[in-house]
């Protein structure tokens, strides 16, 4: 994979969790409302912040241990599957209008600092971890093959679709109008889930290929 390859998966991946309601967006739309279109990149520096910090540690302390075929292969299984499970709900919850991007409205958070929130609504969530446990650590494994330059195009192109998806959703608040409206909104998820399963059928491919 090129260096444009592995960004361009690394930011479409991205919205994957960018998209999904949840605390995060929680804390855009109620940083909007208050503070205006800043708070969504306010919101996302904190996010980033972790983010970086992780990438970094997984790839300086998990270097050695890519080096094995067989750990790599265990892998790009075990992410593959999650990205699989993650597209097929995707998908699903599209299709059974089961989400909304009104919903993300409830329980809004009160909170003065957005950086320090993004960061903390992150690093609570079950799901942060679980992607960057499984479906991120396979995506680092393979931009470390290009070296650290592989690493740094992942995290960027990871992170612009952070900023990309909350500044948009921050500005439309902030303006008083709705950046998608329900079907639409529904539209993007369920393309999204059916990239996502092509993309873990990638990655559970070239895990089998390196444990036989």
């Amino acid at each position: 994979m090129s260096l444009f390859g592995v960004f361009l998966s690394a930011f479409i991946t991205g919205f994957s969790g960018a998209m999904m309601p949840g605390p995060m967006l929680g804390v855009t739309i109620d940083g909007s409302l208050k503070k205006g279109a800043k708070a969504g990149p306010i919101v996302v520096l904190g996010h980033g912040a972790l983010e970086f910090m992780l990438v970094m540690a997984m790839a300086l302390g998990l270097k050695d241990f890519f080096a094995s075929s067989k750990v790599a292969g265990l892998i790009g299984v075990i992410g593959g599957a999650f990205l699989m499970w993650m597209g097929l709900d995707m998908a699903r919850s599209a299709v059974r209008n089961a989400v909304s991007i009104q919903d993300s409205a409830k329980g809004r958070f009160n909170v003065q600092n957005l950086a320090l929130a993004g960061a903390i609504v992150s690093i609570t969530n079950p799901y942060f971890i679980m992607w960057w446990a499984t479906t991120g650590m396979e995506m680092i494994r393979q931009a470390y093959v290009l070296g650290w330059w592989g690493v740094i195009f992942f995290y960027v192109g990871h992170i612009l679709s952070d900023f990309t998806w909350y500044s948009a959703v921050s500005i439309g608040i902030a303006s008083g109008k709705r950046v998608l409206n329900d079907q639409l909104y529904r539209w993007t998820i369920f393309v999204l889930g059916l990239f996502l399963i092509g993309f873990s059928l990638y990655f559970i491919y070239g895990g089998v290929k390196m444990l036989i």
